[in-house]
């Protein structure tokens, strides 16, 4: 009798793609584009991990007043597009499949990465806590709401960074619809108290976030896009008064799509500690979805290969231990031992070595 268990080194067909296995390395803001264009140095960090099943990019801005974060790459000018077909070429080499992760930050941001212009969201409602500036520290301002009228074109933005990423080379494309930016922002009632037709039910929250994935899968063919969604976060103040209810809906409305994943996020240590949130989210929300699901949540590998087995997910992500681990599935084929994360280097700092804690992590010597 056939041995079929599935666990994170079988071969799983997403969309147009056979995958050589179910370990996704999980989108990570890393902040290393220079002046919102990728580098040689990002080729060689995602070209290092792509032995994964496939590579979720960081969030890439779909306009110049998407930005949230200092040193954030962009996919909107020709050479953006251009600077990232050097990393779409590396990891393609290695015979990797790659998404871009196309993302709005929304309200939050703040004025110093905007050109002087304050964020924009559904509402003027600030989000909660601070964000490193080009200056320093800052605290989070009120955003200015968006008109209606303002809306398509946001949208626009969406599908255009879309086909730019398809000019780019890129293989798929991941909507972020997650951790308190703008996709989220509509959809949760904390954060979205508009009075039109983006606004009140959970109907018309949901509609700018359904929007945005019909017109990227104009662009692409569906089962090459996906979208990450996390009911149970409570970055920067993000909530909806019935997350059950809300996430439901969309996950329900997803299904027309047959996209290629929905990405989902279980709640941080963070998030629990918070408030009462959905936990775990994927065994609520995975029988409501029809097609492949990712789960990401401080996974390794023997908890990865248990969320397989029960069927509850499709594929695992992982983050941090890609940070560490360029060469991660190989170490989990043979039980070999992990490098420790430093914390310290996550992110960029301006006197701080680019490389260092970015493409310096050792992998095995075979």
């Amino acid at each position: 009798m056939m041995n079929t268990k599935i666990d994170l080194f079988t071969p799983i067909q997403m969309g147009a793609f056979t995958l050589p296995n179910r370990m996704v390395m999980s989108p990570m803001t890393r902040l290393r584009a220079v002046g919102s264009i990728p580098t040689s140095l990002m080729a060689e960090y995602y070209a290092q991990r792509a032995s994964a099943g496939l590579v979720v990019t960081e969030c890439t801005m779909i306009s110049p007043l998407s930005n949230g974060y200092v040193n954030c790459p962009g996919i909107y000018s020709p050479e953006q597009v251009t600077a990232w077909q050097q990393v779409t070429d590396a990891v393609h080499r290695k015979g990797g499949k790659i998404f871009l992760q196309l993302w709005h930050s929304g309200r939050v941001s703040h004025p110093s990465l905007l050109n002087g212009e304050l964020p924009i969201a559904p509402s003027a409602i600030a989000a909660i806590g601070t964000l490193h500036g080009p200056t320093g520290k800052v605290t989070l301002d009120t955003p200015r709401a968006l008109e209606t009228d303002e809306i398509p074109r946001i949208v626009e933005q969406f599908r255009q960074g879309a086909k730019n990423a398809r000019q780019a080379g890129f293989d798929g494309v991941e909507l972020h619809g997650a951790f308190g930016y703008l996709i989220d922002q509509f959809l949760q009632d904390g954060s979205n108290q508009r009075t039109d037709h983006y606004g009140g039910s959970i109907q018309n929250r949901a509609r700018f976030l359904l929007e945005v994935v019909e017109a990227v899968c104009q662009v692409w063919s569906s089962d090459r896009v996906g979208i990450k969604l996390s009911p149970s976060n409570t970055f920067y103040g993000i909530h909806d008064s019935n997350p059950l209810a809300t996430f439901s809906y969309t996950l329900e409305q997803l299904n027309i799509f047959k996209l290629a994943y929905v990405h989902l996020m279980e709640p941080s240590e963070d998030d629990l500690k918070t408030r009462d949130v959905i936990n775990p989210v994927i065994s609520t929300f995975r029988p409501l979805y029809q097609g492949l699901t990712i789960t990401n949540g401080g996974y390794d590998k023997f908890k990865g290969n248990q969320i397989l087995e029960t069927g509850k997910s499709d594929l695992v992500s992982f983050g941090k231990l890609f940070i560490a681990n360029p060469d991660l599935p190989e170490r989990f084929i043979l039980d070999s031992p992990l490098n420790e994360l430093d914390f310290a280097t996550i992110y960029s700092k301006t006197d701080q070595n680019l490389e260092q804690g970015y493409t310096d992590y050792p992998s095995l010597k075979l």
